[in-house]
């Protein structure tokens, strides 16, 4: 039982908000007379006539209201709160950020406290059922492949990525400040830095909570908002994707100029005997030059525009290990689809597609990791 009191004790319970209804002071009511230590309320410029939604809150023990002049997004918003606590509440072990549009439920927010008295290092995430018959199709198909997208570039399955209900330590809020984004961009650039640095994100089912069959009372703009948040998730592959374009373009302009100008200039006729009957020609050759500094260009634009890890020790190496190991599989790949007869050009466009997502994934994750 006294755990279970600290755990309550010890949490503070973090709302961003814009422009309240009533419902606001009854939530805060209840998440104070559940034991809560501290719950702050940041007001991301409401304009005058919700100020007295703001004054009832702030009337309540132990709630303090924050407030930004203008409206700087969600973001900013969190950040706002998570410095007040790291520089005003010192007694405060974990946070939880929770809407203010009635979704969380207190009993959700006293179940992810519970989860941060655990005492592992793990940003927990209160996880909505999609599956449930009530939900809105768009909200089911949306989350759907949002969760699936993160999937395939961050290798972690979430399957509620866009949750406001959130818990972690106190020990990772400079971590989350750090966190780039101002707007509900903000959430997903903190689980991807999570997969990034692979702090672990732990999904805690929740009540699944839709006003009136839909989300009425959240400011979440479907077209704008969620180009931020795609643009957040699909950022890094699509500049990886500019720099393969960049170095294929350059490959054939090499191979091109070594082939018919620079080298017959030189007179450069090679016919050399190599290992397991190959030979090196003068077309050879041109191609091997040409990858050769197209690899370079490729390694230099990942690592400072696509992923952006200057000056790292051992990426170079890594890179080579995971450029040669590529080149392997996609060679041995297209064998084994052939000894089933698959059409080569067809088993190389299978085989290759797989390896370009692959090479994204190992490269973010492994070539040009953040130490």
């Amino acid at each position: 039982m006294n755990d279970h009191v600290n755990a309550i004790r010890d949490t503070a319970i973090l709302i961003p908000s814009l422009e309240p209804d009533e419902r606001l002071p009854a939530y805060i009511r209840k998440l104070e007379e559940s034991g809560f230590g501290t719950i702050i309320v940041v007001d991301d410029g409401s304009s005058e006539s919700f100020q007295p939604v703001f004054s009832e809150v702030e009337n309540i023990e132990r709630t303090v209201v924050l407030h930004h002049d203008v409206n700087h997004g969600k973001g900013v918003a969190l950040k706002t709160g998570y410095r007040y606590i790291l520089e005003h509440l010192p007694d405060v072990k974990g946070i939880i950020t929770a809407d203010a549009d009635g979704q969380h439920t207190v009993p959700d927010c006293i179940r992810l406290a519970e989860k941060l008295k655990e005492g592992e290092r793990a940003v927990y995430l209160g996880s909505r059922n999609f599956d449930l018959p009530d939900i809105p199709p768009k909200s089911r198909s949306g989350n759907k492949i949002t969760s699936t997208v993160f999937k395939l570039f961050y290798g972690v399955w979430l399957p509620d990525t866009q949750t406001g209900l959130r818990a972690f330590h106190r020990e990772d809020l400079p971590f989350m400040i750090n966190v780039s984004g101002e707007r509900y961009e903000y959430e997903m650039k903190v689980l991807i830095a999570c997969a990034t640095k692979k702090i672990p994100i732990i999904p805690v089912t929740i009540e699944t909570i839709y006003e009136n069959g839909k989300n009425e009372g959240t400011h979440f703009h479907p077209v704008r908002d969620s180009y931020r948040i795609y643009k957040v998730i699909l950022g890094g592959f699509i500049r990886f994707m500019g720099s393969s374009l960049i170095c294929f373009i350059a490959d054939q302009v090499l191979f091109n100029l070594f082939k018919s100008w620079l080298f017959p200039i030189l007179s450069l006729k090679l016919h050399l005997g190599l290992p397991f009957g190959m030979t090196l020609d003068n077309t050879s050759l041109a191609n091997y030059t040409a990858r050769f500094f197209s690899a370079i260009l490729n390694f230099r634009l990942n690592r400072d525009l696509v992923f952006k890890v200057k000056g790292k020790k051992g990426t170079v190496l890594r890179y080579a290990v995971t450029a040669v190991a590529i080149i392997v599989l996609s060679t041995l790949g297209i064998k084994a689809l052939g000894l089933i007869g698959m059409a080569p050009w067809l088993a190389k466009l299978i085989v290759d597609t797989l390896l370009y997502f692959a090479s994204y994934r190992i490269q973010r994750q492994w070539v040009f990791r953040e130490e």
